[in-house]
């Protein structure tokens, strides 16, 4: 190699030295500098609803923590997937974050094509809560158990409606798995959101819900509604007397929605982990969990990583349930 070559390779070489620590430094001065300027949650479906409930839930405390406004933005629709693809396709700053949930790990399999990726398009920040689904009729509805529910729907010559928050969501699945193992005739009725499905439920538009238990609590409390089962594993908190699916005879039944917080996938790591700390400090507050009880959640509040497993874990095991349940949307 001849010394004009051998200079030009060393110019070339520190000059690309001096790019990547220019980036690095840029990064590293922006998470410096971050927050500077308000926040913004997307939530995915309408206002009113359990993700709603717990963005604002966050929301306050989180501004406090970090010296700037939170604000909470609603972008529903298609089974919580437009909210999601407008935040990965947002600037990876920390300044545009998604409340998601269970539902986003479900939607990777049952539609065919998404604009964005769940586990590759996103930064987990932290798991806000746990909240159980709760089996839901209109108190003037006869059925006083699944059981009697169940020999209603085989007994009527139409089949009896659910409603849920959108295609692919977790809703959407429960009534699939329940149809399957109860051996009873469902028709699927997408809202959404849990706002106009309480409203229907209500008024006696559809049969039945799988929504979770905060949209329906006070409603059942206050006699309007009757909560059959939980879909959980275990029965809520917030609804002690009420069975779970697998006690009322659908055994192994145990699907629960959970909500957490995410950024878009190159958000800097200095913004995720200072996001991931500050928000676990809340959740795992006293005054957090006193708010969770009064609306059935059960606060999570863990790291990035172990989100990234969750996330991994509930997209796994959701595949093979939308397969066996043959749900696709295109």
């Amino acid at each position: 190699m001849n010394p004009t070559s051998q200079h030009r390779r060393r110019v070339i070489t520190a000059a690309c030295i001096s790019l990547v620590a220019s980036v690095g430094f840029a990064s590293t001065a922006l998470a410096q500098a971050w927050p500077s300027k308000p926040i913004t949650l997307i939530v995915p479906f309408p206002a009113g609803g359990t993700t709603d409930v717990l963005a604002r839930s966050l929301a306050e405390p989180l501004a406090k923590a970090l010296g700037q406004p939170v604000i909470v933005e609603s972008k529903p629709g298609a089974g919580a997937t437009i909210g999601a693809d407008f935040v990965a396709k947002a600037k990876p700053d920390g300044y545009t974050l998604l409340v998601g949930a269970v539902h986003h790990t479900i939607a990777t399999s049952v539609y065919k094509k998404l604009p964005y990726d769940f586990q590759k398009s996103f930064a987990p920040v932290t798991a806000i809560a746990l909240v159980p689904n709760v089996l839901t009729v209109s108190a003037a509805n006869p059925a006083k158990s699944v059981a009697e529910l169940i020999a209603q729907g085989k007994a009527s010559k139409d089949k009896l409606t659910y409603g849920s928050n959108g295609n692919g969501t977790a809703q959407h699945l429960i009534g699939t798995q329940f149809e399957n193992l109860a051996g009873v005739g469902l028709v699927h009725v997408p809202y959404k959101g849990s706002g106009p499905l309480t409203t229907d439920l209500l008024g006696g538009q559809v049969a039945m819900s799988f929504d979770t238990v905060t949209p329906v609590l006070a409603h059942i409390k206050a006699g309007k509604l009757r909560a059959l089962a939980v879909t959980t594993g275990k029965r809520s908190s917030a609804l002690p007397d009420v069975p779970t699916l697998a006690e009322s005879g659908l055994k192994g039944f145990d699907i629960g929605t959970w909500f957490g917080l995410l950024a878009p996938t190159a958000t800097p790591k200095e913004i995720v982990a200072r996001l991931s700390s500050e928000s676990m400090k809340i959740i795992q507050s006293p005054d957090f969990a006193k708010r969770m009880v009064d609306i059935g959640a059960e606060p999570i509040g863990n790291t990035s990583e172990q989100m990234t497993r969750q996330i991994r874990d509930d997209t796994e095991k959701f595949a093979q349930l939308v397969r066996e349940a043959k749900v696709t949307i295109e």
